[in-house]
């Protein structure tokens, strides 16, 4: 559910700074936060993989707890249900399924909305009052992380489901949709992140015993965030292959929620890496370890990355270009031109550099090949229901010609190759949605020293989207509430040509700032304005009178979600 962000993550949001200074010196810009990115990458089209997965048995549903206060609820919707839109249908992939009144707005929630042990809600009070009052702004659904360090902690094929039973049933007695994040990843140490869920406790003892298993730097140092892809298809997690792990948890999800897919359940955003995102962890903020606008470093240390890389160079009959990858890049805090790798006329333009470039990025798109077969396999038997897989932002130096951050990630876009075409085609193969964040920004509100492009970078990522035939949908990377933002993603987003719209738009996130009574008036304006883009009819005017009617009307909700949120 989130990009830098987590939460998908699922998104993440990192602290709200509204809007930066145009223009920094390089010093203040080192200390900016920094805006979340999505990866892109690949030169050329990998082959689909059909990876094998293990049928198990699924835990048993549980009975979800009556909901809170139906009546205040029932209340507050009838007193908005005069002013709401019709409620938008479930985006699709494709441009025959495009909502046709506009962008509907799904929410992000909390991290820790389920337990750590998996069994019931944190803040149940807080969470029933949320959705009560998101519906009757007219939000179309919610977005939630089913953490794999939560729903199989304990061992392999025992799945623990029930907060998430709790969650979907809830979502179902107030009339919204659901995106579930499969978040195959670690829960702690991106922009945003809040609470810490790592991986299993079994894949950990694996990481453990094997610390190649873990994604690794040019000094060593291993990243525990998301088991490497270079061992997708080896059975080193207890007999399992990490992809057969994926396949499994995703059925059993699918087994669990049946009378829930297609109806509440109506996307699937399958996790596959850091904060979710299609991509390297290379900026990872624990530790101080990287720090905006450094450009990150590479991940292809481990012994199993290694070993294709090894393989790769000889096969184009260069050898001794697969004993590590480029000696020259810098580390993590650096900038493009203190490196020889990554300036302007650097490594990364030469015929070694295409090549190591090449195979990285090609390893990333062959791991979203084998995650997204897999996913397919599963879901296809669930109509109504839609896949989806988040990209990050990586905006800073995207003004460079080397494009360094984006590199490091692993998506190969440089001012001569683009890398997000690959990524959009993979996921047209599978019929999957492609998910980009850092749409609230504007170039100009960014540190201009670290060459900040969010706006052309989410117009390359459309237009790849466009060309692949894919539906594109987007994310906040940062928590915004002010009108500014708002207006950015109207803009980004909604107030497109049918063709060109968004198919969905998920607002980072659900918390007690949200639901203070400016922040919240002004959320409600925005999901109209989303939800009427293309009316002629619709005016400003208009738009801010009915937000200011739902303000007043989900008041006591708002007022009980924030008190409880903050608690």
């Amino acid at each position: 559910m989130m990009a830098l962000n987590i939460a998908h993550q699922t998104g993440a949001a990192a602290a709200v700074a509204a809007v930066a200074a145009p223009a920094a010196p390089r010093s203040a810009v080192i200390a900016a936060a920094a805006s979340v990115a999505q990866p892109s990458t690949a030169p050329s089209s990998a082959p689909a993989l059909q990876a094998q997965t293990l049928t198990v048995d699924a835990a048993a549903p549980v009975q979800a707890p009556d909901t809170v206060k139906p009546d205040l609820a029932m209340a507050c919707q009838a007193l908005v249900d005069g002013a709401e839109a019709p409620e938008a249908e479930h985006p699709g992939a494709a441009a025959e399924s495009r909502s046709k009144s506009g962008v509907p707005v799904f929410v992000m929630m909390p991290l820790d909305t389920v337990r750590k042990d998996g069994n019931s809600l944190n803040r149940r009070k807080a969470v029933e009052a949320s959705l009560a009052a998101l519906k009757s702004a007219g939000v179309e659904g919610i977005m939630v992380d089913v953490w794999w360090g939560i729903a199989e902690a304990e061992a392999p094929g025992k799945y623990n489901f029930n907060g998430y039973m709790e969650l979907m049933e809830m979502a179902r007695k107030n009339g919204l949709k659901v995106q579930a994040v499969m978040s195959f990843h670690q829960c702690g140490g991106n922009v945003g992140d809040s609470v810490t869920i790592p991986l299993p406790k079994w894949v950990l003892e694996e990481m453990d015993k094997d610390q190649d298993l873990a994604y690794t730097d040019r000094s060593g140092r291993r990243n525990y965030e998301y088991v490497s892809l270079g061992c997708d298809s080896m059975p080193v997690l207890k007999g399992r292959s990490p992809i057969q792990c994926y396949g499994d948890f995703m059925r059993a999800f699918r087994d669990h929620f049946a009378t829930y897919m297609g109806n509440t359940i109506v996307e699937i955003q399958v996790g596959m890496g850091p904060a979710g995102e299609l991509r390297y962890p290379s900026y990872p903020e624990s530790n101080g370890t990287w720090a905006f606008p450094g450009i990150g470093e590479f991940q292809c240390y481990d012994r199993y990355m290694l070993s294709s890389l090894k393989a790769a160079a000889e096969s184009v009959g260069k050898p001794e270009w697969g004993n590590a990858g480029p000696g020259d890049s810098g580390s993590y805090k650096d900038w493009p031109e203190d490196t020889p790798f990554f300036r302007r006329e650097g490594g990364w333009n030469t015929e070694y550099g295409q090549f190591f470039m090449s195979w990285y990025s090609q390893m990333l798109l062959e791991h979203g090949e084998r995650i997204l077969s897999a996913a397919t396999g599963v879901f296809t038997a669930s109509p109504g229901v839609k896949i989806s897989v988040k990209v990050a932002g990586i905006h800073w130096h995207y003004g460079t010609r080397s494009h360094a951050a984006e590199l490091t990630a692993g998506y190969y876009n440089t001012r001569h190759h683009d890398g997000y075409q690959p990524i959009a085609r993979m996921l047209g193969r599978h019929g999957a949605v492609l998910n980009f964040t850092c749409v609230e920004m504007r170039d100009h509100e960014q540190p201009q020293d670290a060459q900040c492009r969010p706006e052309a970078l989410v117009q390359q990522v459309a237009a790849a989207a466009r060309d692949a035939g894919v539906g594109l949908a987007g994310e906040n990377a940062l928590p915004r509430y002010d009108e500014t933002a708002h207006d950015q993603v109207v803009a980004t987003a909604a107030e497109k040509a049918e063709e060109d719209r968004m198919v969905a738009f998920t607002y980072l996130r659900m918390g007690p700032d949200l639901f203070q009574p400016e922040n919240w008036r002004r959320f409600a304006a925005f999901v109209k304005r989303m939800s009427g883009a293309g009316k002629k009819d619709m005016c400003r005017e208009q738009v801010e009178r009915e937000a200011s009617g739902v303000a007043h009307a989900t008041q006591p909700l708002v007022q009980e979600a924030a008190v409880a949120l903050t608690n």
